[in-house]
């Protein structure tokens, strides 16, 4: 393992409020509650070894940390891992909370990416997903983020939720463009089991499944034909901007998950972290199926000799392309992904 391929993640479960829809493991925050977790996970580091060119911290809400608690499970890694001085080190943040000081604080500790939770620039979009701040606490974050020299930045936008239209979503596009942005990290919205979005499913106005569908192959016909490519299924960046961390996933390349609900896959394993601390192992990985399922997610695709399946119907069909020795979904491929993938593997 050399430190140019393995990620590092760090959870942070802390949030104010639960999000209607989310069904990522979070519990409400304190400050002695994230003093504690802080103390745990500094331990946890000291457990392990390794070399690792991103950092992410995800949650939950990364940034309700007190920026002592933040710093000390930085400096911690810092110090028992090997972290490249290239890193790309991320940090999730919720624009509902005023930001500056924080945003001095993490590009002084080395933070150079944030993620912001902006779900909508349309305010009565991102009310009606249980979000505390408007378009204005976002574009604020933003401005915060930029004046501390953090100059990758990456949005998250929703697809098919409550009060949402096709026309409303160009409202969101004009934001995303405006403000310049190096990342956009657009998901249609899933009714999860457990969250309080999934016990209202029958009184939610949803736009329906043609509309979604409709909203996602707009969002990548827009932000292609504005300098944010399409390089995942999700995921859309400037040139030089992909999520270095996240693109391990879907290369398999290791990364190493410390916290609660934390995932890894490390020297094959695969393990993850319980609410107690417990760690499960999930088997190994690696193996050419999951090659398939996660190279597929990435426009670039995978090499045509993994697939022992034909695949011919597809590309036929416009679901997927032809790329010389490789194979890709194309859009319309993506909003029906699992089905293509489960016959090919």
């Amino acid at each position: 393992m050399t430190k140019e391929t393995a990620g590092l993640y760090i959870h942070i479960p802390f949030c104010k409020n639960k999000c209607p829809y989310c069904d990522f493991y979070s519990v409400k925050y304190c400050y002695n509650a994230g003093r504690e977790y802080s103390d745990r996970l500094v331990e946890t580091i000291k457990q392990y070894q390794g070399s690792f060119d991103t950092v992410y911290f995800g949650g939950g809400t990364p940034s309700i940390l007190d920026t002592d608690s933040f710093a000390k499970i930085l400096n911690a890694c810092r110090k028992q891992f090997d972290i490249d001085d290239e890193s790309e080190i991320t940090v999730e943040c919720n624009p509902s909370a005023d930001l500056n000081e924080k945003m001095q604080a993490y590009a002084a500790l080395g933070v150079n990416r944030v993620s912001i939770g902006m779900q909508s620039a349309v305010d009565r979009e991102r009310f009606a997903l249980g979000r505390a701040a408007g378009r204005k606490e976002v574009e604020r974050t933003i401005s915060y983020a930029r004046n501390a020299g953090i100059n990758n930045i990456s949005l998250d936008l929703m697809l098919g939720t409550p009060k949402q239209t096709t026309d409303s979503l160009d409202e969101s596009f004009r934001f995303i463009l405006e403000q310049g942005v190096e990342h956009l990290s657009a998901y249609m919205l899933k009714l999860e089991p457990g969250t309080k979005f999934y016990e209202m499913r029958d009184k939610l106005v949803l736009p329906d499944e043609d509309e979604t569908a409709e909203m996602y192959l707009k969002t990548v016909e827009v932000m292609n034909q504005n300098g944010l490519k399409q390089y995942e299924i999700s995921n859309f960046a400037k040139s030089g901007f992909e999520s270095r961390h996240n693109t391990k996933y879907w290369t398999l390349t290791p990364y190493l998950g410390l916290g609660k609900s934390a995932h890894s896959f490390w020297h094959g394993e695969r393990f993850y972290c319980d609410s107690e601390w417990n760690i499960i192992s999930d088997g190994t990985g690696g193996d050419d199926e999951e090659k398939i399922m996660l190279g597929l997610r990435l426009t670039r695709g995978v090499e045509k000799s993994l697939i022992k399946k034909d695949f011919s119907s597809y590309i036929k069909s416009g679901l997927m392309c032809d790329l010389g020795d490789r194979v890709a979904l194309t859009p319309n491929g993506m909003l029906v992904s699992n089905t293509i993938i489960s016959s090919l593997i």
